[in-house]
């Protein structure tokens, strides 16, 4: 899934029809890599989202969004408001056909004059950015990014320096008129796949239009270049032009491509993407709603992960240490499992003390302990006279055998920290907005893991329920309620459960805690499968097979007083073992949500 040129040709297409002449009112900054032009034009209002964000770069009309702006307006805000508020656009093009986006703005200067600024939008992955230019001179005024030497000495973007687009790609426009001839000679110069051929000689075309390209010529996509016939090559020049003529006409059907079956995007696109026939198309009137619709969530998802980096990093650095403390704690614990053989020596030496000199290193002796009366070697101190070296013995005996009791509790102590640790982790992968994620921040600010960043929250405030679990439907139409962290997991087994409903979770394995909600009813196997199949799926074991689930009716659940949050005992339980399956868990989500 990509921006290639096609969709930036399309995308440009939908903003000049709409932005061209409109004002721009106001600038809103709600992310670093992120503007917000809001713009009046022809009585409508219209949101344009200018992005930079190396993983996601996008330039789209937004009809639903909702980002809070920082109550500080940052400096590259202040500049635009400057330069652009005000304003009106001139002129939206795409450049040659790159994944570069130029935004004409008119406005007044300080002496009001009219100048013309140009803003342009890079998409380009992790390189991506966005520039504000003088348009006489082309000098830079700012970046989203500023790019020094230290980081490109190919080509930095600084204020006052002049903005060079990016170096030219050695590739053909296929915008431009290219004759049959060209087209196949541009593919035979690249010895590889027929696809790969394509995208390498082509600009704006990323690899699954040139599968597409493939597809329609009824081609193997991974079929060699220089295996293809003259027919082939024919073929697959025909559906090239035919593609790209639709194109430079401005024929567009935007689309989304979902597998029903999980319930995920496959791929979007400008154009009717038929390669996909077997999977469902969502057909859009713009372009700009497809991009909203995918890096919505896509986007979220990402933020939560750049800004809850620093909490996993520290999450991880302890759990290292734990990990550490507990492969001491068992080889303490083995040594102290040896305390009898200690006790034994001293008794040997106790009873072979006549045969002690002082100043000897060891002793052979015969064991009377050991059924084959096996003769056994016992070091000695060359210091101590022969009872003290029975003593010292029976001294380490006494001490390993009281360590043993203080080592098994210290170990359950580090087991429980770890087993916590390690489903904050999951808990943050199964993050899905920024409530979320500050719920897990307050949790660990509470158990002092973290340190509160402003005014400490009042343990009612923290144990109040700002986000809903996941929901979802039987095959026998029965209520499964999934946590998605500690807080969820306890609201849910402690407070929505009824003593007969049916609570699950994966055996000693991090997870979310599992209801299915029996409303009286007797469950079955089938629906307790499911619920399984829930559990095994948002753990630890997502990936794994044959994962254990255990489960019983929630009145054999129990909180212990003092545990941590999401930590509970059970019970009269039994074991079910499940392979995760994604397409399953797809099927049983609650539509109606």
């Amino acid at each position: 899934m990509a921006l290639d040129g096609l969709v930036i040709h399309s995308l440009v297409d939908e903003l000049s029809s709409k932005l061209i002449g409109g004002k721009v009112d106001k600038v809103h900054q709600p992310e670093d890599d992120e503007i917000v032009l809001y713009i009046r034009n022809n009585k409508e209002n219209y949101k344009l989202i200018l992005s930079c964000s190396s993983s996601n770069p996008r330039v789209y009309i937004a009809n639903d969004y909702k980002k809070e702006n920082p109550k500080k307006a940052p400096m590259f805000c202040m500049l635009f408001r400057k330069y652009i508020q005000s304003g009106n656009i001139v002129d939206i093009s795409q450049v040659g056909f790159e994944r570069i986006i130029k935004i004409s703005v008119d406005s007044l200067d300080e002496l009001k004059e009219k100048t013309t600024k140009d803003i342009y939008i890079e998409i380009m992955g992790r390189h991506s950015n966005i520039i504000l230019t003088h348009n006489e001179d082309n000098k830079i005024i700012d970046s989203a990014k500023r790019i020094p030497t230290s980081i490109s000495r190919v080509r930095q973007i600084l204020p006052g320096l002049t903005y060079e687009l990016p170096p030219a790609q050695d590739k053909l426009n296929p915008l431009n008129s290219i004759s049959k001839d060209e087209f196949i000679e541009a593919l035979k110069s690249y010895d590889g796949p027929v696809f790969k051929s394509i995208y390498s000689k082509f600009l704006g075309i990323s690899p699954v239009i040139s599968k597409e390209i493939c597809y329609r010529a009824k081609l193997n996509e991974k079929i060699n270049i220089s295996d293809l016939s003259n027919e082939e090559l024919i073929s697959l020049f025909n559906e090239f032009n035919s593609l790209f003529n639709d194109i430079r006409n401005n024929k567009f059907s935007p689309c989304i491509v979902l597998n029903e079956k999980i319930d995920r995007v496959l791929d979007f696109s400008c154009i009717n993407l038929s390669l996909y026939n077997e999977f469902k198309f969502i057909n859009k009137k713009s372009m700009s709603t497809v991009l909203e619709d995918y890096y919505k969530n896509k986007d979220i998802k990402d933020r939560i992960h750049q800004r809850a980096s620093d909490l996993k990093k520290s999450i991880s650095i302890k759990l290292e240490r734990l990990y550490h403390k507990q492969e001491k704690q068992s080889e303490e614990l083995e040594e102290a499992n040896n305390a009898e053989s200690y006790k034994i020596k001293g008794e040997l030496l106790t009873a072979y003390i006549y045969m002690i000199q002082k100043g000897m290193e060891s002793i052979d002796v015969q064991n009377f302990y050991d059924p084959n009366y096996e003769s056994v070697t016992i070091p000695l101190r060359k210091n101590l006279t022969p009872s003290e070296n029975s003593q010292r013995y029976f001294k380490k005996y006494n001490k390993l055998k009281t360590a043993k009791k203080e080592i098994t509790s210290q170990m359950a102590i580090n087991k429980e920290e770890i087993d916590y640790l390690e489903n904050i982790l999951l808990n943050i992968e199964n993050c899905e907005n920024l409530a979320e994620l500050q719920d897990i921040k307050d949790e660990l600010v509470s158990l002092g893991y973290s340190k509160a960043s402003g005014k400490l929250k009042s343990k009612k405030e923290i144990a109040k329920l700002t986000t809903s679990p996941h929901e979802f439907i039987s095959s026998e139409g029965i209520r499964i309620l999934v946590g998605k962290n500690n807080k969820q997991n306890d609201h849910l087994t402690l407070r929505i459960a009824d003593p007969e409903d049916i609570w699950m979770h994966t055996k000693n394995i991090p997870g979310s805690h599992v209801i299915i909600k029996c409303a009286g009813k007797d469950i079955s196997e089938q629906t307790i499968y499911e619920g399984a199949m829930l559990a095994a799926y948002f753990s630890k074991a997502k990936s794994s097979s044959k994962v254990p689930v255990d489960y019983t009716k929630k009145k054999h659940v129990k909180k212990p007083s003092g545990s941590k949050p999401g930590m509970v005992i059970y019970e009269t339980n039994n074991t079910m073992y499940v392979d995760p399956n994604e397409e399953m868990v797809a099927s049983l989500k609650n539509k109606e949500i």
